[in-house]
């Protein structure tokens, strides 16, 4: 059984950081690739960042520069660095995952981030 738990999230300043963490269950090596996606009040959930394990890393345009996405393989631990936030990054924050011959997606319950002064 899959499972992600988020935690980090908060209200925030602008400009200010914050850093999100997902800890995953089982073995890394059972994971084809971790994200993180977003969805703010009436809009779609949308791709953030994604990390294709041992691979590469991807960005969203909007993020890029300001974010950064990790693994901490001893942890089981996925972050997400968010620095420079701004208000139009509020939004509940979502791990997802795939696992390798597995076709189906893997989701936490989410985190709120709130950017405001």
């Amino acid at each position: 059984q899959v499972q992600l738990m988020e935690s980090g999230g908060g209200l925030v300043t602008p400009g200010g950081s914050l850093r999100l963490s997902c800890k995953f269950s089982g073995s890394i090596f059972s994971y084809k690739a971790m994200g993180w996606y977003r969805q703010a009040p009436g809009k779609e959930r949308e791709f953030v960042a994604t990390i294709t394990i041992g691979v590469s890393t991807n960005y969203a345009d909007s993020v890029r520069d300001r974010f950064t996405i990790s693994i901490d393989t001893p942890k089981n631990t996925l972050s997400l660095q968010m620095n420079t936030l701004q208000p139009d990054d509020t939004a509940v924050y979502y791990c997802h995952a795939n696992l390798w011959g597995v076709q189906r997606d893997y989701w936490g319950q989410g985190t709120q981030v709130t950017v405001s002064s």
